[in-house]
């Protein structure tokens, strides 16, 4: 089962949830997908026994072959070519590996070479089995790295996912496949917008999901009601407590900090099973 943690907007706790909740399950798997900044690692600890480097195919063009008749550029629909008149320029950063120019290119003056976009590291922290994407500075291009990172996921018998932030591509690659999603919120303005913004593209990519309220004592009632009008079961409410947030400066899971919330999130664990299932 791939249990997948993601949020509309950052900050809202999700590292928080995913790491707790892979801490009180047994034989589980842990893969930090927010690819772009990384966080799971600083409260599991984990001893990296593993590490690659992840390419993507990108264009490199023979000029001598090449006649400039610009078809390459008017089949990117990255805009990653572009041909001046007796010059064919590439951007890298902006190419999704995809293969269209040299596919097209009538007289074969293209071909792909590889490019290193991040690294994935893997290995074994707190009795997880965990891995995580590092993407280098200054690349644009992160669901190639997460779809590398998910390759290490085992479906027997949990695997938990914390998705990069947001509804944009990332957390598309990252949360596609899974059985469930947790939406982590938080009961304000900008959290209840952004939240909605995650239930939608969870309904049309129809992936069964649930919501946790983070810090649910401060703000509005909004979001609760939200969640009720749209038949969006509240799987878990935390509070804003000072001791879960100097847990968290101090790089400790709550589950460590706070014992009594193991059984909490066992509960949070059950109430996605049995929704998926229903599912």
């Amino acid at each position: 089962m791939i249990i997948a943690v993601a949020s509309g907007k950052g900050g809202t706790g999700k590292t928080t949830i995913a790491v707790s909740l892979a801490l009180v399950l047994l034989d589980v798997q842990l893969l930090d997908c927010d690819v772009e900044e990384p966080n799971s690692h600083i409260f599991i600890k984990p001893v990296i026994t593993d590490k690659e480097s992840v390419p993507i195919l990108v264009p490199r063009v023979d000029e001598k072959k090449c006649t400039f008749c610009g078809r390459c550029s008017k089949v990117c629909a990255y805009n990653a070519i572009a041909v001046l008149g007796t010059h064919t320029l590439v951007f890298p950063e902006l190419c999704h590996g995809c293969g269209a120019c040299s596919y097209f290119c009538p007289e074969g003056a293209i071909e792909e070479v590889p490019r290193d976009i991040g690294t994935v590291e893997a290995g074994i922290g707190c009795n997880l089995r965990f891995a995580h994407g590092i993407l280098n500075i200054g690349e644009a291009m992160s669901p190639p790295l997460i779809r590398a990172v998910k390759r290490h996921a085992d479906t027997e018998p949990v695997t938990i996912i914390d998705a990069p932030p947001g509804t944009s591509c990332p957390v598309i690659a990252s949360i596609k496949g899974s059985d469930f999603c947790i939406l982590v919120t938080e009961p304000t303005p900008f959290g209840l917008n952004d939240f909605i913004l995650s239930v939608e593209v969870l309904r049309k990519i129809q992936i069964p999901f649930g919501a946790v309220i983070n810090r649910c004592d401060i703000g509005n009632d909004e979001t609760v009601s939200y969640c009720n009008k749209e038949d969006i079961p509240v799987l878990m409410e935390i509070p804003f407590r000072r001791e879960i947030a100097m847990a968290y400066s101090q790089g400790t899971p709550i589950v460590e900090a706070l014992p009594e919330y193991r059984g909490r999130f066992i509960d949070l664990y059950n109430s996605v099973l049995r929704l998926q299932s229903v599912k």
